[in-house]
C-alpha cells in the first residue's frame, strides 16, 4: 500500500461540480441548495438535466437557480449518464470536475477536501468517501474482495463510484471521457473508465473527508429503469457485458461472461420466485448480444478513441 502524506490546509483549485440528473423533483433542488450553501461552494455547479418534463415546482426552481447565475443548465432530450457527464466536463469552465449524484447531502468539507487532494497529494483523479442510507464510516483498506466506498482510510484504489469523484479535465478530455456505449443504468462505466485511466499511468486516489450522504431516491435516476430481479429488459446486463467485452486486462474474463447467467439466477429471489428465472435470463441474453454488436463497433468517447501515453 503506497503512503500518503495527511492532508493540510494549504492551496486549493478552483472546481466545477456537475450534476447528471434524471427523473428527480425535490430532492435535486435540495442538493443544489446544499451546494450553494457550502463554504467552501463549488466555483460553478452545472445540472445537466435528461428529464423531459418536471413537476410545476422544480421547473419554477431550475428557471429561477438559472436566471440568477446560481448554477448553469444543459437539457438532454435523450438521457444517457455518460453522455450528459461528458457534456457536462466538455462545458465545465475549470480545471478540476467533481462530479456528484443528484440525490445527496454532502458533508461539510466535500469541496475543501477534494481541491486540496489534488494539489497536496499531486493525484488527477479523487474518489470520495459515500455513505448509504444508515451506513456509517468504516477503517478498511482495499483488498482481495473489493473496496468499500464508506472507507474511514486515505488510501490509492483500482475503482470509482460516479456519484462523487473529481478530475482534472484536462486528463479526462486526453482520456476520451466516459464511453457513451454504456446505455440505460450504464452499469460498469464507472470500471472501464478507471481501467482506462490506471492503464495511462494514472493512479486514483481515495479521500474519505471528501463525504456525501447518498440519499438513494426511491424514483429517478438508474431506479427509473426498474428492478434488474423483475424485468426481462437488459437495462442492467448490457453495460456489465459491455465492460467484460471491452477490458482485455480482467482476469478470466471470458469465463465471467460465460458465468454471468448462472449468477444472474443463483439469487434468493429466485430461489422463493423461481417463475422469474426464465425472464431474468432472457434480459442475459439480450444484454450480451447488445454487448456484442456495441463492443464491436468501438469505444463512443470524446473525440474518438483516447490519447493514452502509458508510464
Amino acid at each position: 500500500m503506497s503512503q500518503i502524506k495527511p492532508a493540510t490546509a494549504n492551496g486549493t483549485r478552483a472546481i466545477s461540480a456537475v450534476i447528471a440528473t434524471y427523473g428527480r423533483e425535490q430532492i435535486l433542488i435540495d442538493t443544489i441548495n446544499h451546494l450553494l450553501r457550502m463554504e467552501p461552494g463549488p466555483d460553478e455547479i452545472i445540472v445537466v438535466d435528461q428529464t423531459l418534463d418536471h413537476e410545476a415546482s422544480t421547473e419554477d426552481a431550475l428557471f429561477s437557480l438559472t436566471n440568477d447565475e446560481s448554477i448553469r443548465t444543459i437539457k438532454l432530450d435523450i438521457p444517457s449518464i455518460t453522455h450528459a457527464m461528458n457534456l457536462g466536463l466538455q462545458g465545465a469552465r475549470n480545471d478540476i470536475v467533481l462530479f456528484l449524484d443528484d440525490d445527496i447531502i454532502p458533508g461539510e468539507n466535500l469541496i475543501d477536501a477534494h481541491a486540496r487532494a489534488h494539489v497536496e497529494q499531486h493525484c488527477n483523479i479523487v474518489a470520495g468517501q459515500v455513505l448509504q442510507p444508515g451506513e456509517e464510516p468504516v477503517s478498511e483498506e482495499a483488498g482481495s474482495r473489493g473496496f468499500r466506498v464508506c472507507s474511514s482510510r486515505r488510501q490509492y484504489i483500482s475503482d470509482l463510484m460516479g456519484g462523487n469523484f473529481s478530475i482534472n479535465r484536462a486528463v479526462a478530455l486526453r482520456l476520451g471521457g466516459f464511453d457513451e456505449n454504456f446505455v440505460k443504468v450504464a452499469y460498469r462505466f464507472e470500471a472501464e473508465f478507471a481501467s482506462r485511466a490506471l492503464a495511462a499511468g494514472e493512479r486514483i486516489l481515495f479521500e474519505p473527508e471528501a463525504s456525501i450522504r447518498h440519499l438513494k431516491a426511491a424514483t429517478g435516476g438508474t431506479r427509473a429503469y426498474g428492478e434488474h430481479l423483475t424485468t426481462i429488459k437488459p437495462s442492467h446486463s448490457v453495460g456489465e457485458y459491455y465492460y467484460l467485452l471491452r477490458s482485455t486486462r480482467i482476469p478470466g474474463r471470458m469465463l465471467k461472461i460465460l458465468a454471468r447467467p448462472l449468477r444472474a439466477i443463483r439469487t434468493r429471489h429466485h430461489l422463493y420466485h423461481p417463475w422469474w428465472i426464465p425472464g431474468t435470463l432472457i434480459a442475459e441474453t439480450w444484454g450480451f448480444f447488445w454487448a456484442l454488436a456495441l463492443a464491436a463497433r468501438g469505444p463512443r468517447l470524446i473525440g474518438g478513441r483516447p490519447h493514452i501515453t502509458k508510464s
